[in-house]
This record gives C-alpha cells, structure tokens and sequence, in this order.
C-alpha cells in the first residue's frame, strides 16, 4: 500500500507530450525582437500577440506570496478548469470513481458526471464534518479522487485537520482540498503541509478574497509530479493575456486585497449580531468564510420575500443536511444594511 501517482494515472496521459507552441518554444529575454514564429497579426493593440501559456510572470509572484515553487503551480481558467483537469488525468471514463462530501460545492458532481466517473457521495455528520469511517469503507480499487472543501460551501465551517490527514495517510488517491475560502480563514492554507503528503493537491481561487471572479483564474498547488502531469493535458494558452495582466496588477497590490479582507469580516461580525434579532432565523452556522448559512422558519418563502425586496440570497434547501437554509454573502456596509432592513421588515 501506498501512493503510487503512476498506478493513478490514465494509462493514455503517461505517454502524452504537452503541445509545443511558439510561446514555449521562445521565451522573451526583455530584448527587442521580430517574432515571426506564430501567425500572429503583427499590429499592435495589447492583445494581438499570444499569451505566456506557462503565466511566468504571474506564477512567480503567487509562488513567492505562498512560498512554494513555480514547479507547485497550475493555473487554470477557474477553478472548475483545474478539478476538469484533475479529472482527465487521473480517471478513466466508465470505469473509475471519485468521493465527495455533501453538502458541498456542485461542480465536484457535475465533472464527474461529464467525465463518465461515478461520484460516490459520504453525507457529512450533523455537526458538518468528514464521516472518515464511511469515507474510507466506500474506498475501493477503482477510487482516484475524495474532493474536500475546507472551508466548505454552503456550510461555511472548516474540516477538523486530523480527519484530513487520516485521509491523506490512509487513501492512497488523490485527496484535494478546495480552499476557495481560506483567505477568510484564521486557519493555516494545507499549502504549508505540501511536502508532508505526496497525494495531496490544494486548489484556490482569485474568485473570492481577490475579488476577480470575472477573470476566471483558478490555482492548483501540488507535487512537481503532479503538476507535470496536468500541463501534459492543459490547452496550450488557456489563461488569456488580459486575465495574466489584470491578475498580476491585483495580486501585487496585497495590502489593499488585505484591507478588503478584513472589511469582509467585520462587516460579518456585525452581522453576527444582528441577525439573532430576526425572529424567524432559528440558527447561525459558524463560518470560516465570507458567507453566512442561516436555518429559517420557511427557506422558499423568505427567499421570495426578500427577493421581492431587491435582495437577492442563495436558497440552500435542496441540499443534504441544509434543509430551509439561507446562505447570505457577506457585502458592502451598505449592501449589509439593506439585507438587515429587509430582514427585520419581514419580522413586522
């Protein structure tokens, strides 16, 4: 027994080279040159030549903020590329499967589903953490991947560390733990704990705390191995030159991303006051993220009434163990106080 990251990969990825474009092929020295290597229209307009496909630029500066390698880095157009990828690498359609932990984040289910893997569900217990004994009883030879989102959407709550390494020590998979959150965290990123545990794989996000969700860049942490693999698989220039641009100028500027962060949080603690006040909220999750998931008297309804009031919440009902929840997203001062308002306008 062991991780073995041969015995997991598709036997079609092993022999794969990555397609070599003109933009790894040569890589700029700073010097002037003509570059008439790759069919590029050569008027310039800030995007008529291709982007770096291995985001040198922006890499180095997220390898040095989260002190790892290049090497440790992928980036993926989202998050969602990242875990398609992790897929395709490592799961053979039809035949192999992957675990997760509702309730928790949907596109888990859904790439597994457009992959062909079956996806073998381990509810969380009452209180919203890893079932480690079920997990690992619904392990078999064909499990690649158990996906563990920590701090977990829509419960908001971090996994307790010591159920993660037993699964990293005892699964001899890939276990990949989504931080989407963990800037909103006090608990420390696995990223420190790479070199302790071959099988793990840590994905983040610029969605969130970074406050790019509209330029899609999602982040894989792991293994130089593991790493090399996925490029293998990865569109040549999958994150765009405007992506690359906007990304490298926001993540240099770390105070202000820093300053956001903190704003989120208070704003949540204050809220954490108010909302007991709101008759009709029987219960208030704890959260390790910039969200709140509330357990109402009548989750349609004052998802509707609110909605009919300009404020628009994630009705999280349909979900395993969230029955009549709301899940609020942490806003503005003023974006919290209308949410408040409303709120409290229903109670009348």
């Amino acid at each position: 027994m062991g991780f073995d990251l041969d015995k997991i990969t598709r036997e079609n990825v092993k022999g794969l080279k990555p397609y070599s474009s003109a933009r790894d092929e040569y890589v700029s020295d700073g010097s002037s040159m003509v570059f008439l290597d790759a069919n590029e229209n050569p008027y310039n307009n800030g995007v008529n030549r291709y982007p770096d496909p291995q985001q040198r630029n922006l890499k180095s500066v997220l390898a040095n903020q989260k002190e790892i390698q290049i090497e440790n880095l992928l980036l993926g157009n989202g998050s969602d590329e990242v875990l398609d990828l992790l897929f395709r690498a490592f799961c053979e359609p039809g035949a192999d499967n992957v675990i997760t932990l509702p309730p928790t984040y949907g596109m888990y289910k859904v790439l597994a589903d457009i992959n062909t893997i079956d996806n073998r569900e381990v509810l969380l217990t009452d209180d919203f953490q890893p079932n480690v004994g079920e997990i690992l009883e619904m392990v078999d030879a064909r499990t690649k991947m158990m996906f563990i989102c920590s701090p977990n959407n829509p419960t908001a709550n971090s996994f307790d560390s010591e159920r993660i390494v037993t699964l990293l020590e005892d699964f001899d998979g890939l276990v990949v733990v989504d931080e989407a959150y963990i800037d909103f965290s006090n608990k420390a990123s696995w990223v420190s704990r790479l070199s302790e545990f071959p099988n793990l794989v840590v994905t983040q996000t610029l969605s969130k705390a970074y406050g790019m969700a509209g330029i899609r860049l999602g982040i894989c942490i792991a293994s130089k191995e593991i790493i090399t693999i996925l490029n293998k698989i990865k569109p040549p220039y999958n994150v765009n030159e405007l992506t690359q641009s906007h990304a490298l100028r926001r993540v240099s500027d770390m105070p202000r991303i820093k300053s956001e962060v903190r704003e989120i949080i208070e704003q949540k603690e204050l809220l954490l006051k108010v909302l007991p006040q709101i008759e009709f909220i029987k219960e208030i999750y704890p959260s390790d993220a910039n969200f709140l998931l509330v357990k109402v008297d009548d989750a349609d309804k004052r998802y509707s009434e609110l909605l009919g009031l300009g404020v628009v919440v994630r009705n999280r009902s349909s979900q395993p163990l969230c029955n009549n929840t709301l899940r609020l997203t942490i806003g503005t001062k003023d974006e919290n106080i209308k949410l408040v308002t409303a709120l409290k306008s229903l109670t009348k």
